[in-house]
């Protein structure tokens, strides 16, 4: 089990792991605090993820009221690995009730808050700063001259965006190659078997703009683990989103089918339902690395080894068929079935022939870097 392969991020010379830690569960405090882990609980798992070859660590300054960012701050400080690792933060959020211009994307928020993460995390720079949600009244000029000059200003080496409309992050793209700004590198968006909407704009607008998307909630809030099943009222299992605790959310006949078909092919690789649906979000078009979190070193090791087997064409097009959506409204003419209108008949019309663009990679397949 490693993740000692890395890949560019995004049209960047940035290395990052095919799997990040997750650090939303690192503290005890605010929002995350129901599952949370103190620093000794923490330590095994950061240090079990740097021990695979792990170097792309998520945390942000709203989880755990701030704690995700004081504990691996420490725990990067204990291990002596802040130039190995690839530290992304985040920012948007309200840390101040009642101030206005103590959140949303505004400068005067993205300069408090990256200097205050900057404190918490022990370090004199961001690996990559992330506006956390689009929050649709700061003007994105705004945004993308602060993500400059605090580049410039080297608090940062990189910059993107998560959870915004495609436009706005086709939007941000543009304005910052025409004005030769810094630009994005990275877009950060929930994706899983069971929610699939990004492929409708934001993994074309990726691939095609230059930004690397870091998938989020990949197991589908665990229900992908397949600790939840069919029950007479609501969600049957241990967990975040079930028993009493449950925020409210409900699955369809078709998310059932999902799993259904996900414990149908796991069971014919011999790996757990967890690790197909962590392989399946890892190897899709477009997806840089997905984001996983862990409750325990053991739990890591479990996602790591997610990578270590190559999931067949035949059994991934079991899984596409079984979670696919019906493209809506005009998305329905981009189909191939649909633009094969579009020539005449027989004729078959592509992109690019098959190796126009073959992969680079710096080691021999099957054999050490």
């Amino acid at each position: 089990m490693s993740l000692d392969h890395y890949y560019l991020l995004g049209r960047s010379g940035l290395r990052v792991s095919r799997l990040a830690l997750g650090t939303m569960n690192f503290g005890t405090g605010g929002f995350h605090a129901a599952y949370g882990r103190t620093e000794d609980e923490a330590r095994p798992i950061f240090r079990r993820y740097l021990e695979a070859g792990g170097n792309f660590v998520d945390t942000a300054d709203f989880y755990t009221a701030g704690e995700s960012e004081t504990i691996l701050g420490a725990l990067l400080a204990e291990a002596g690995v802040r130039d190995r690792v690839v530290l992304t933060t985040k920012f948007t959020n309200s840390v101040d009730p009642g101030d206005p211009n103590a959140g949303g994307n505004g400068r005067k928020h993205m300069i408090r808050a990256v200097e205050a993460s900057l404190r918490r995390l022990r370090t004199d720079y961001v690996d990559l700063f992330l506006l956390h949600t689009w929050d649709r009244v700061t003007p994105v000029e705004e945004v993308l001259r602060t993500f400059d000059d605090l580049t410039r200003a080297g608090k940062i080496r990189y910059a993107g965006l998560s959870d915004v409309p495609s436009w706005y992050a086709a939007r941000a793209q543009t304005l910052a190659e025409t004005h030769s700004l810094t630009p994005m590198v990275s877009l950060q968006l929930p994706y899983s078997l069971v929610d699939r909407a990004i492929e409708l704009e934001h993994v074309a607008m990726g691939q095609n703009l230059g930004l690397g998307i870091t998938a989020w909630s990949p197991l589908g809030g665990g229900f992908l683990t397949g600790k939840y099943r069919p029950a007479d009222r609501g969600l049957a299992g241990e967990g975040r989103l079930g028993g009493d605790g449950s925020p409210g959310l409900s699955w369809t006949d078709r998310e059932w089918r999902i799993l259904a078909t996900l414990e149908e092919v796991a069971g014919k690789l011999g790996v757990t339902m967890a690790q197909v649906a962590l392989n399946w979000v890892a190897t899709q078009p477009g997806i840089a690395a997905a984001i996983v979190g862990a409750s325990s070193a053991g739990q890591l090791d479990a996602n790591v080894a997610a990578l270590d087997f190559e999931l067949p064409a035949e059994l991934r097009a079991r899984l596409d068929e079984a979670s696919a959506v019906p493209p809506p409204s005009v998305y329905r003419m981009f189909t191939p079935g649909y633009q094969g209108w579009l020539v005449s008949p027989g004729v078959k019309v592509g992109d690019k022939p098959a190796g126009y663009a073959p992969a680079v990679r710096n080691w021999t397949p099957g054999g050490d870097a």
